[in-house]
């Protein structure tokens, strides 16, 4: 029992890993061309408003995939 004590303290004592400047910079920047993309496809090539937010989303959602996909091989690194 000692042990499962000792993880779970030592487990409630870890500070949680902070989110560094450049990964929310990043992702601002992700999110402005993301709008950008949706606004260009609206306002400008005039395809429809559904139309844009669906580009839009699916170009987000390869994004995610993508940042998901090296977070994986990065942590399988270490």
């Amino acid at each position: 029992m000692t042990v499962d004590r000792d993880v779970i303290a030592e487990h409630e004592q870890a500070s949680p890993d902070e989110v560094s400047r450049a990964t929310v910079i990043a992702y601002a920047v992700a999110a402005t061309l993301l709008l950008g993309w949706f606004l260009f496809g609206w306002l400008v090539l005039q395809q429809g408003f559904v139309d844009s937010v669906g580009e839009s989303a699916g170009a987000g959602f390869a994004l995610l995939l993508i940042i998901s996909v090296v977070g994986t091989v990065r942590r399988s690194r270490r």
